[in-house]
């Protein structure tokens, strides 16, 4: 199933190829912009239910995705589970639930991501959530991207599971061959 998502994020233009710079300042040949592929809601459908098949079995009570890219990623799991779907979003740099949204303690929740890279915002998301008293059961992407050894403690639930490569500026070989300008794709600033 995962070449057959590689496939739709292909023909969306959302695995992009070139010389990006990442938001922890390191540089790669390859970048996964879902966006891209969000924009569409057959291609939406279509790569987030490789990740609602594993959710069936959960006891899910609500789908919260961290705004921006959790956003479109919760409608569409909620949608194909049938379950509510509501985001956080910063207000002052910090990560809350807003605009009359809920969280009741003890309800079961899932995290959704577009692309899980460090976990930062899925971890910040995760804290609000425990603290209003949700039981957090992990997060659900289109892709996991993490690099060996970044570890988030919770399951993660994936379409596709990508390994891009990124270096130290310094290392890049993409810089070295000085053929292809540095294009910064992302919605966070630099860490």
């Amino acid at each position: 199933m995962s070449q057959e998502v590689l496939e739709v994020l292909k023909e969306t233009d959302a695995f992009l190829e070139g010389h990006f710079l990442l938001s922890s300042g390191k540089h790669s040949d390859q970048y996964v912009q879902c966006a891209k592929v969000l924009r569409f809601p057959d291609a939406a459908a279509k790569v987030l239910a490789p990740v609602v098949e594993q959710l069936k079995t959960l006891k899910i009570d609500k789908v919260v995705g961290p705004a921006m890219g959790g956003v479109i990623v919760s409608y569409e799991i909620g949608r194909q589970l049938g379950k509510e779907s509501i985001f956080t979003e910063r207000k002052d740099g910090l990560m809350e639930l807003r605009r009359g949204f809920e969280i009741k303690p003890g309800e079961r929740v899932i995290i959704t991501e577009d692309v899980v890279t460090t976990g930062k915002s899925t971890i910040e998301t995760k804290k609000v959530l425990e603290e209003l008293g949700a039981v957090v059961l992990g997060v659900a992407c289109i892709a996991d991207r993490r690099a060996a050894g970044v570890e988030i403690n919770m399951p993660i639930y994936s379409s596709i599971k990508l390994e891009i490569t990124a270096w130290d500026p310094d290392d890049c070989p993409v810089c070295k061959a000085g053929q292809v300008a540095l294009v910064k794709p992302g919605s966070r600033g630099n860490a």
